[in-house]
């Protein structure tokens, strides 16, 4: 059951969280959590024989690795590509179709198994030890991640006694992430688990992916420590959460902005931030030698420059404090002056929605609750409907009207199935997809292939967002996809149609100089944001030795509230991912593997050998996947066919009894090289031989 509270906390301590039922999910919960979800157990064959004699059998689906072994005298089979020796799995190999036709892929189902944590080789191996602290004036601040790029925030602030943990995100995976078949990257957590009867809270500044994503995936690895965060981004992570019903549940813990708690011996405050969603809030964690104060992702709420004065009071209150340390946002620390206000993006959606002709589709985050509220109160005062498209817009909204943020008026919403019902200049959608996801609603309106909406010269699209490093192709594809359609489209950069969630360097110059801290600590942020931070300090007075740069897993110590340092080790760094329904350590010869399918393809030969003579007793099957198509290279077939057969009676003659395990290294080795000279691939060859 969810343990939650929803009821603001006192002043002094957490209240005891209330026990909330949580829904049954049927006959999922007795599911085997050790189970292998992805790749389906092949079936023991006899000793005489191969693992799987149909030689269609040895291709495997998405994730499921390498033919099977059998016993007896039959070996493993085996492969080399780029990297050299093939001996574990061939792990995320996609057959190819017949024809050759793309194989439609499939959405996952909503709820997922219970998770596998994998322990890897290089997590148990000993690191360099890091030492305890043992004396009440010294304070850690380790950057876990989020530091040297976007996302998978997390930061570790440790006492003597008690370790807080701000945030717990993950990162969406990029072609430069080099992991194919990876879901997502999470921050590590074994200096975490090796101290978990240490951590007494995990506190989240706000409801976006990149603080609260990686929270269902790591929360059993570190003790499933109580939660602390405001009423939608609880909302939000219990929502989430409902995707993995064989987990703990969390302890939530529910605080409003600037009201204080104390988790062991340490007390936390928290305190007001603007940023692109509601319920965002920093903290600031006490210890004896004065705060360390967390930002959280930040901007201000301004003018031209002048900042409203209710956040300029809350940002006032902090600095009275005696400040430490601050971690602040960093990520549009690059771009000088202030950010452009919220203000004058709802204001030109006002217009927009009011003076629409056709059909108005809205492409944006699904997390910019304030835009969503703006857009959605427009309609109803110009008598318009909204059709929300997209399962995370959906959830959204839906939690917002439970977190009573937002009131509909009856009538406002409809179904897509519906939009025909009413006239087009009355219609507006709001839709998921502007980053140019494959299977988001606007990409799938932009290839024809949406089940209710067509659009047509009449549609005015606007895409609502700016593009996140690493999207810019997707972004691309979309917009020429919505170009075919002959729409109206409208980019941020031919309008002020959207704002960013991150102040930049004027607002983060004013922050810091309002908190008033000793030091400072740039988060949140590839290097160059993070050092472009530093710069903008230095110029503005700060001085430079009270500035540490951080990468990931850097540990920081400040002794006497006057010290601080870096030490020379890190935590455990390793990237931790989420590959289907297990989460561990990156392994990269699977990894490698899978770059090596995606790249060169598999090769497969499958011989009966008379284990008496070491004859073959027929001519091999071949089958290729994404190396060559089979129908059009005959003639390398053929050869390939002789090369084998004389490989293998060449290894097995004189051999009493034959060993095929020489056989298959004989193929493997001879093959790779006569495919390499004949088309300059380096496919993985996988021989399967069969005795008889």
């Amino acid at each position: 059951m969810n343990e939650t509270n929803n009821t603001p906390q006192s002043n002094n301590s957490a209240a005891p969280a209330r026990k909330r039922t949580r829904r049954p999910f049927g006959n999922k919960d007795k599911a085997n959590p050790n189970a292998d979800t992805r790749t389906p157990a092949t079936p023991s064959a006899p000793r005489a024989r191969a693992a799987n004699p149909n030689p269609r059998g040895s291709s495997q689906r998405p994730g499921g690795g390498r033919p099977q072994r059998s016993g007896g005298a039959s070996a493993r089979p085996r492969g080399r590509g780029p990297q050299g020796n093939r001996s574990e799995g061939a792990g995320g190999a996609r057959p190819a179709r017949a024809r050759g036709g793309r194989r439609p892929q499939q959405r996952r189902s909503d709820k997922a198994p219970a998770l596998t944590h994998r322990l890897g080789a290089d997590e148990a191996q000993n690191h360099t030890q890091i030492p305890d602290i043992t004396d009440e004036d010294t304070v850690r601040i380790i950057t876990v991640s989020g530091v040297e790029e976007i996302g998978r925030n997390m930061n570790i602030i440790e006492t003597k006694d008690d370790i807080i943990v701000v945030d717990a995100g993950f990162q969406f995976v990029s072609a430069e992430s080099n992991a194919p078949g990876i879901n997502y990257i999470l921050p590590n957590t074994q200096y975490l688990e090796e101290r978990k009867d240490k951590i007494r809270a995990m506190v989240i500044t706000h409801g976006h992916l990149d603080h609260i994503g990686g929270l269902p995936f790591i929360m059993e690895r570190i003790g499933n420590p109580p939660i602390y965060t405001q009423n939608l981004s609880s909302l939000m992570i219990l929502k989430r959460q409902e995707e993995f019903p064989h987990m703990e549940p969390f302890k939530m813990n529910v605080v409003k902005e600037g009201e204080h708690f104390t988790v062991g011996k340490t007390r936390i405050k928290t305190f007001a931030v603007t940023h692109s969603i509601p319920d965002a809030m920093g903290v600031s964690v006490e210890t004896k030698h004065g705060d360390v104060t967390v930002t959280g992702d930040v901007k201000l709420t301004h003018l031209e420059g002048k900042v409203d004065e209710q956040e300029a009071a809350d940002w006032i209150n902090v600095g009275k404090n005696n400040n430490l340390a601050l971690l602040c946002d960093s990520t549009n620390a690059w771009q000088p002056g202030f950010s452009s206000p919220e203000s004058i993006v709802l204001d030109t959606f006002d217009e927009l929605v009011k003076n629409a002709t056709g059909r108005l589709i809205i492409g944006t985050f699904a997390s910019n609750f304030e835009r969503l509220f703006a857009l959605i109160a427009s309609c109803e005062k110009y008598g318009k409907k909204v059709v929300l498209e997209g399962r995370s817009m959906k959830s959204n909204i839906e939690i917002a009207i439970q977190a009573k943020l937002l009131e509909v008026k009856p009538g406002t919403f409809i179904q897509g199935n519906d939009i025909k019902d009413y006239p087009v200049d009355k219609i507006v959608i709001l839709s998921t997809g502007a980053q140019g996801e494959e299977f988001a609603a606007l990409m799938r309106m932009s290839t024809n292939q949406h089940k209710f909406i067509t659009l047509n010269e009449r549609d005015t699209i606007l895409l609502s967002s700016s593009v996140i490093p690493g999207n810019e192709i997707s972004v691309q594809i979309l917009k020429d996809n919505l170009y075919r359609r002959n729409v109206k489209v409208v980019t941020v950069q031919s309008a002020a149609i959207h704002s960013t969630g991150h102040g930049y360097a004027g607002e983060l110059t004013w922050i810091r100089q309002t908190v008033n801290p000793k030091f400072l600590i740039p988060v949140h942020g590839h290097h160059f944001m993070l050092k472009s931070h530093y710069f903008t300090a230095v110029e503005n007075g700060f001085p430079k030795e009270n500035i540490v740069v951080p990468d990931t897993g850097t540990i920081i110590e400040i002794r006497n509230g006057t010290d601080i340092s870096v030490l020379p080790m890190t935590i455990p760094n390793d990237q931790l991912m989420v590959d289907g329904f297990t989460v561990g350590t990156r392994q990269e010869v699977v990894l490698r593997d899978r770059k090596s399918l995606s790249e060169d393809g598999m090769f497969v030969v499958i011989a009966t050998v008379n284990s008496k003579t070491g004859k073959l007793r027929k001519s091999p099957d071949i089958i290729s996947r994404g190396f060559v198509y089979l129908r059009e290279n005959q003639q390398l077939l053929s050869e390939a066919r002789v090369l084998v057969k004389r490989a293998i009676e060449k290894s097995t003659e004189g051999q009493h009894p034959i060993d095929l395990e020489i056989a298959k290294e004989e193929v493997m080795n001879e093959l790779s090289r006569f495919l390499m000279q004949r088309t300059s691939k380096n496919p993985m060859v996988i021989p399967v031989l069969i005795g008889i």
